[in-house]
């Protein structure tokens, strides 16, 4: 329900976002300081709750929004913000409906946003602010260069977390050549691929709302991420017991993960749980073998189908590492020349994450 409402806000702020007509529109209502009350969307539960004013339904444009927040009333748009519906309209929603706000304008914005399940913005003359209402949230818009700093400051966040998890990870991938893995070892892992996740998340919702400014952050972001969610996954398939009378699949414990609150992430003995261990302390020093998922998907050119192949047919990682080009060639879908690929991948990793491991 969480992820539900944050897709629909971020819906409705990249509609608001700088660049499109309906934040140049709000801008200009700040500045000619005048304020608003701006309904997203009509049906009839909208209708009922109107009162008064007068039906366009003309083309949107910044220019006529400005024009028609000057009389008294609120104007409705439709959910997209492309067309003019009725302006200098009376909302009169129902006063049981809770509201935490004191004024007139702010308090009809949240009492229609609740009872028509609609966006409804408020922009306030006296504070010069641009408040959203979604949902029964309230959401004040800020201008791009507040945005930006806190967008900088994650950013910054980011990089560090990326680059201890491309540490780790490291660590994770010479310990998996040397089969001495624990537990603990890989859900280090995949617990600082979760926060690393959650940063971007932060970051995307601020490229969303900068809009056009937001460029340039999107690019740094798309970077610093690159590989990450196939990763995620990859090192679930790669240690996940299937074992037990009900083992877990790789979606349901991705999706435990990824419902944790951010105090359960930081215990690595919730993560185990999630991930079908046990949560003590001894359980975490276990050894365990990957299967191989993640350092097959490193090689070049190898589709998915033919890693499937190899790690069903040889069962683990240690035993790929061993296996000659004969061996490979008992795979279905694997000819000579891909053998010597693989055979040839898997010892450059092995040779390149012990040197960095150890040099």
């Amino acid at each position: 329900m969480t992820n539900e409402r944050d897709d629909r806000l971020r819906s409705v702020l990249a509609t608001v976002a700088p660049g499109t007509a309906l934040r140049d529109g709000l801008e200009r209502i700040l500045r000619g300081n005048t304020g608003a009350l701006i309904v997203f969307g009509y049906d009839s539960t909208v209708e009922s709750v109107c009162s008064g004013g007068f039906v366009l339904d003309v083309e949107f444009s910044s220019t006529r929004l400005r024009e028609l927040a000057k009389m008294d009333g609120a104007v409705v748009i439709n959910a997209d913000a492309t067309r003019i519906v009725r302006a200098a309209v009376h909302l009169v929603p129902d006063p049981d409906i809770p509201s935490e706000e004191s004024g007139t304008r702010h308090r009809t914005a949240e009492r229609v946003s609740r009872q028509c399940n609609f966006s409804v913005i408020a922009v306030s003359k006296s504070m010069r602010i641009i408040a959203l209402y979604i949902g029964g949230r309230r959401y004040v818009l800020d201008d791009s260069a507040a945005i930006l700093s806190r967008a900088n400051q994650a950013l910054a966040t980011l990089e560090r977390y990326k680059m201890r998890l491309d540490e780790v990870a490291g660590t994770l991938s010479a310990l998996e050549i040397e089969d001495l893995v624990t537990v603990r070892d890989a859900l280090a892992v995949s617990q600082r691929l979760e926060m690393v996740r959650r940063i971007a998340s932060e970051i995307e919702g601020y490229v969303v709302e900068l809009g056009t400014d937001g460029r340039l952050l999107a690019l740094q972001l798309e970077e610093l991420m690159a590989g990450v969610e196939p990763e995620r996954e990859l090192i679930i398939r790669d240690y996940i017991p299937l074992g037990g009378r009900k083992p877990r699949s790789v979606e349901d414990v991705l999706a435990d993960l990824d419902d944790m609150t951010g105090t359960e992430l930081l215990d690595l003995a919730v993560v185990a749980k999630a991930i079908g261990y046990g949560g003590s302390s001894d359980q975490l020093e276990t050894a365990v073998s990957p299967r191989g998922y993640r350092l097959l998907a490193k090689v070049p050119r190898l589709p998915r189908s033919i890693v499937d192949r190899l790690v069903e047919h040889f069962g683990g990682l240690q035993k790929l590492l061993a296996a000659s080009i004969d061996d490979l060639l008992e795979v279905e879908g694997v000819g000579e020349t891909r053998a010597r690929g693989v055979r040839e991948g898997l010892s450059r990793l092995a040779e390149s994450s012990i040197l960095e491991r150890y040099v």
